[in-house]
């Protein structure tokens, strides 16, 4: 899957120069993080469970350029957002509470409102996450961020790769030498403790430890991770695999920010009540009620005590951890079919036991699955809101592009006119890790 260069020179140098025209420097003195998107064909909704998943990045993300302030002062404008955010690196930060958002934007409770209004918190939350583990910070940064074109707020995890992106900034200002798993965890503070979502680290180790045209593995019980390689040569003719694949990323045109939906937390709260029924069902009063805790053998002896909504919630965690390893397996082996195969599964699993998913969001999954040369699909995300991901023959994903947006147009038809008919569905090819240039 040979990738597209991203970021373009030309992409650069625009940000250079913003940020140069901002901090009075010259532009040689700015640098970029690149902080791209990720998606994760397998392991849906079951990192924050300490399970198995599969992800990789693509080339599209979030580009910040920055330089040191030359004080503890911040600065920072988006390309999204309106404003500019200002505070100093040695105020003390303190997790945001809801109520405090909802002061913010008094009656007016719109998600995409808070996220405009606050979307400066996620620099605040690198801070936070720095100052808890004891890192002693002096420089701020002058800085400019923006995301790709139309893609905030998409399923992609851009809120990772925003709080990763601030990190790398923050760390590079301040000499800082970080580990790609030390910063794992520090965006996991970030979104976890500061922002209080209830989310696992799935998202923020695709973008920190993968690499092009990889399956990045992890345990998310252990942080063990592997790097899972296409093989070398293989003799596509004879086997009936396409020789190449392509991402598509089908964008539904809803919006909603994760952490003002309650379906989402609510179905943590539901997997960590099943497992603790099924460890206290197996005589084990002292493990963490979490899924991964609760070894198979367990879980077929004792289902039978779990209600209907915690019983849907344990098969999709344990049916979706053995899709991880045979998705492995077959990415190893090139087999695209089968990955592909394993990833419409993970979709239904998705929508019939985990319950999530908007009309919208499935009426887009049962359209991909209908495309031209697609492999597989599912939602990228929690389904609430963004897009739907897929895996493609190359040499058919500009056909199955356009029946993906004519087939959506007609179904959603005030949905597919809120995006622009060229960014509605895009072709992707995995990305890189995060990373300073």
């Amino acid at each position: 899957m040979a990738g597209k260069c991203w970021p373009s020179e030309a992409e650069l140098n625009e940000i250079r120069e913003i940020v140069s025209d901002m901090a009075r420097v010259n532009k040689e003195e700015v640098q970029v993080v690149v902080s791209p998107y990720r998606i994760c064909p397998l392991g849906a909704h079951i990192d924050h469970q300490g399970g198995n998943v599969a992800a990789m990045t693509i080339n599209r993300g979030i580009l910040l350029g920055f330089t040191p302030s030359g004080s503890s002062q911040v600065v920072i404008r988006s390309g999204q957002f309106k404003g500019e955010v200002e505070f100093r690196v040695d105020d003390i930060q303190k997790p945001i509470q809801t109520t405090t958002l909802k002061k913010e934007n008094g009656t007016k409770d719109s998600s995409e409102l808070k996220e405009q209004c606050c979307w400066g918190s996620y620099a605040r939350g690198a801070v936070y996450a720095l100052q808890s583990k004891g890192n002693n910070l002096s420089k701020g940064i002058i800085g400019y961020i923006r995301g790709s074109d139309d893609l905030d707020s998409s399923g992609l995890s851009s809120s990772a790769a925003v709080g990763v992106a601030y990190l790398l900034a923050l760390e590079h200002a301040n000499n800082i030498n970080m580990s790609p798993i030390e910063n794992v965890e520090y965006d996991r503070l970030i979104e976890n403790e500061y922002l209080g979502l209830k989310n696992g680290i799935m998202d923020q180790s695709a973008m920190l430890l993968s690499s092009h045209g990889c399956l990045m593995s992890m345990n998310c019980k252990t942080k063990g991770y592997k790097l899972i390689h296409l093989p070398k040569e293989k003799q596509y003719a004879e086997s009936g695999q396409p020789k190449e694949t392509k991402i598509l990323l089908a964008l539904s045109g809803l919006k909603q920010a994760l952490t003002s939906n309650p379906g989402y937390n609510r179905r943590v709260v539901e997997c960590q009540e099943a497992a603790r029924i099924l460890l206290e069902a197996s005589g084990d009063y002292e493990a963490e009620p979490i899924l991964s805790n609760v070894v198979p053998e367990v879980y077929e002896a004792h289902k039978c005590k779990l209600e209907s909504n915690l019983a849907k919630r344990a098969e999709h965690y344990f049916s979706e951890n053995m899709r991880v390893k045979k998705g492995i397996e077959a990415w190893a082996s090139g087999n695209f079919k089968d990955f592909g195969v394993l990833i419409a599964a993970s979709g239904r699993s998705s929508i019939q036991n985990y319950e999530c998913g908007s009309e919208p969001l499935i009426q887009l999954y049962e359209i991909l699955l209908r495309a031209p040369g697609v492999l597989g699909a599912r939602f990228s995300g929690a389904g609430f809101r963004g897009c739907c991901i897929a895996l493609v023959e190359a040499d058919l994903a500009t056909e199955a592009a356009s029946f993906v947006r004519r087939e959506y147009l007609e179904l959603q038809p005030e949905l597919a006119r809120r995006i622009r008919e060229d960014k509605a569905v895009l072709i992707c090819d995995s990305g890189d890790c995060a990373r300073v240039i």
